[in-house]
């Protein structure tokens, strides 16, 4: 026969007090467990199928148990309820619909029943562990933290943070750099997830947002708001731009950030296992923010493509490769630091490209508008680069060119209409030659030109269109670099970015989302329409109650009595 494992209740509640401040968790979670432990140690003993309730006293240890009984007219289950003429035993006066209490022995725990209740406790303080663990830190994602190294598996490094451990996966963190155990380590809490085996705490050291953090400890500007950091780009373990402005006219930002003999910013480089730091000026105008920077090139021009979201910068032929940087990093973080395409030419290549440009655009104007090479390079001279913008511009911005008269930017205006009418025309008759259907026509936002290059992908029919993703349609196609550093290692493996079918032609993502909709709207033109049955009764009522009698109404009268139901009906 077991031995009963019993315990006082001053050890009860000792053992209650010791777990919570061990596991830092509310007392009452403990103590709710070990009732949850009893009751289902009394289940064992006196039977599962039975509703057993236990209360343990927080103060002084006394504990109650008792069986729950439901007082009804007929017993179903004799576990849990109880007739009238039983539960007048219980309690005198009890009615149907009341619930009793019975109160039960108090038990002694075998070795397996002790074991149980242990295995309980366990999970139930466990539990409420691991969601402190997570409230804790849910609201800390984005802060700089301090832990111990505890191990390092598969590359990852586990840390300790005193009541709950996180990770730095391989990709965050700085290359090259040798982490022992028990080392001490400054991450940065990147994010908070909630899963069944507790919270999973994710670290970094080479998110941008922990070079900020770590300015801000350094530089009191930065930590009182006097100093923002607008922008951060990082290669992590080899150099980093940040961005910087001052609020107070009075402090230089860059100055600040870098502080006496370049204290502060070693400080943080020392952090970062040596990372080179350029601290940048920033600016809300963004050529001179680009300019900023590509620093230490020298810029000779830039030019901002919205449309595109890409800007086009040039610099001195001999700047070329300092602009671009050892395999193309400094230019790289810049793009990330300006968050825009930053394209690299060189002052001969963009001469060469602005003078192909003019040779291109002033044989369409005098192939189209039938006009001499002067008047046509003039035209491109003003910024006029497609019949479009002649057809469409204002007439007086036309005529004010030197030379031009109301008159003659009538007849160009005229001229560029019926040029774009003709290009129409002939689109019209390729799309056709290739079998596209004229309902793709009928679509929104596609012109002839656009059906020609769908008809030549073998998109044809309503279906073919209807079948694309969004991006297959109107994604563009990933410009190749102009320039690379000779340096520069050679990605062959990267995938060829096709680009969407209509990707040329400057679609949005909203735009091509409209367009494959109203392809797909056909789909559901054979659905037959919800008609409530409450609806339907309406009008059977209403059309026998105007049911055409001998003596009410004529033969005639009876299809426009039946049109009108119908009407109602479709109404309806």
């Amino acid at each position: 026969m077991a031995t009963g494992v019993t315990a006082n209740r001053a050890e009860l509640i000792a053992i209650a007090n010791s777990v919570a401040s061990e596991k830092m968790i509310d007392k009452a979670i403990v103590i709710e467990a070990m009732e949850d432990a009893i009751q289902r140690a009394a289940r064992t003993r006196y039977g599962q199928e039975m509703d057993i309730r236990a209360k343990l006293d927080a103060n002084n240890g006394d504990l109650r148990l008792w069986r729950v009984v439901e007082v009804v007219e007929q017993v179903d289950d004799i576990y849990k309820q109880v007739d009238v003429d039983g539960a007048q035993k219980l309690q005198p006066g009890a009615t149907v619909g009341d619930y009793l209490v019975d109160p039960l022995p108090p038990i002694e725990f075998g070795r397996i029943q002790a074991q149980a209740a242990k295995q309980t406790i366990f999970q139930k303080v466990r539990d409420a562990e691991r969601e402190r663990q997570y409230e804790e830190f849910k609201e800390r994602a984005g802060e700089i933290i301090t832990g111990v190294v505890k191990r390092v598996e598969f590359g990852h490094i586990v840390v300790d943070l005193g009541r709950a451990e996180g990770v730095i996966r391989r990709d965050a963190q700085i290359p090259r750099e040798v982490v022992r155990v028990n080392d001490r380590i400054r991450s940065l809490i990147l994010k908070v997830v909630r899963e069944n085996r507790g919270p999973q705490i994710f670290l970094s050291r080479a998110h941008p947002d922990f070079m900020k953090k770590l300015f801000a400890q350094e530089v009191p500007e930065i930590y009182d708001g006097i100093i923002e950091i607008k922008a951060a780009a990082r290669d992590p373990g080899s150099r980093a731009k940040i961005g910087v402005i001052s609020h107070d006219s009075s402090i230089d930002p860059v100055g600040a950030c870098v502080g006496m003999k370049g204290s502060r910013v070693q400080a943080v480089v020392q952090e970062m296992q040596g990372e080179k730091i350029d601290i940048i000026p920033w600016s809300p105008d963004t050529a001179t923010f680009v300019v900023n920077a590509l620093q230490p090139a020298n810029v000779a021009r830039v030019v901002i493509d919205e449309e595109e979201d890409r800007i086009e910068v040039v610099v001195p032929d001999d700047q070329l490769s300092l602009a671009i940087g050892r395999r193309g990093q400094n230019v790289r973080l810049a793009s990330q630091l300006t968050a825009k395409a930053i394209d690299i030419l060189t002052e001969t290549d963009a001469s060469e490209k602005r003078q192909q440009e003019f040779v291109k655009n002033s044989d369409t104007f005098q192939n189209e508008l039938d006009v001499d090479e002067t008047l046509a390079q003039l035209l491109v001279a003003e910024g006029f680069g497609a019949l479009e913008e002649v057809a469409y511009v204002e007439l007086d911005e036309l005529a004010g060119i030197e030379g031009f008269d109301e008159d003659l930017a009538q007849e160009l205006q005229s001229r560029a209409q019926e040029a774009l009418d003709r290009r129409e025309q002939a689109n019209r008759e390729e799309r056709r030659a290739l079998g596209v259907e004229d309902a793709l026509a009928e679509l929104p936002y596609l012109t002839e030109a656009m059906l020609v290059t769908l008809g030549k992908k073998g998109i044809k029919t309503l279906d073919d269109l209807a079948d694309l993703a969004t991006d297959e349609l109107v994604e563009k196609k990933r410009p190749e670099p102009r320039r690379r550093n000779d340096d520069a290692p050679r990605r062959n493996d990267r995938p060829e970015n096709k680009g969407g079918v209509l990707g040329e032609y400057g679609l949005t993502d909203d735009q091509g989302n409209e367009i494959i909709m109203a392809a797909r709207a056909h789909w559901f033109d054979d659905e037959p329409t919800a008609v409530s049955p409450a609806v339907v009764e309406d009008v059977a009522e209403e059309a026998t109650d105007t049911e055409p009698t001998d003596g009410d109404a004529s033969t005639e009268d009876a299809p426009a009595d039946a049109a009108a139901d119908d009407e109602k009906a479709e109404q309806a």
